[in-house]
């Protein structure tokens, strides 16, 4: 059986998972050797962490417009309350759109619940992959508006373990 974790380096674990993982070709093990573990404890504790449900997956943040996506825009639109699951599970699905999901909407001022993101090279392209869409969908006779994205802002995943105390400094 596996050694457990101690509490320091549980909550060490959780402040270099928020940094990401380490580009190298063995993060796990790069974590180990930050939070003074095993590779093998890391990857325990990771696994009991998903079996309590505590993440559902580790993902990957890009930044779209070093790679040339310079047009993002998020299409929102008002769909009928009944209709939105199986619209937004329909939209999700299209290779064009990379994130689809609902909101309340907020009255009066805000009436749209599904949101859209769609990142192309030029604004004209991401246009007409929405009107495309409008249209493939039948929903081009329903409120919507697109949304383009007209400065950018530092993406980085959730943050939920406590700051270090006053003059410790997390490493990453």
């Amino acid at each position: 059986m596996k050694a457990l974790l101690k509490a320091e380096q549980l909550l060490a674990l959780r402040r270099q998972l928020e940094l990401g993982l380490p580009l190298v070709p063995r993060p796990y093990l790069a974590l180990a050797q930050q939070i003074g573990a095993e590779e093998s404890q890391v990857l325990a504790q990771m696994h009991q962490w998903q079996r309590q449900q505590l993440f559902r997956r580790i993902g990957l943040v890009l930044n779209h417009r070093a790679l040339g996506f310079a047009a993002n825009a998020m299409l929102v639109l008002d769909i009928p309350d009944a209709l939105v699951d199986e619209v937004g599970h329909r939209l999700g699905r299209e290779a064009g759109i990379s994130l689809c999901y609902q909101r309340p909407r907020r009255l009066p001022q805000w009436r749209y619940n599904l949101f859209c993101m769609i990142h192309g090279r030029r604004r004209e392209q991401v246009e007409a992959q929405i009107q495309a869409l409008l249209e493939q969908h039948l929903l081009s006779d329903l409120p919507h508006q697109v949304l383009f994205s007209t400065q950018a802002f530092k993406q980085c995943g959730a943050r939920f373990a406590p700051a270090p105390p006053d003059g410790a400094r997390a490493h990453g």
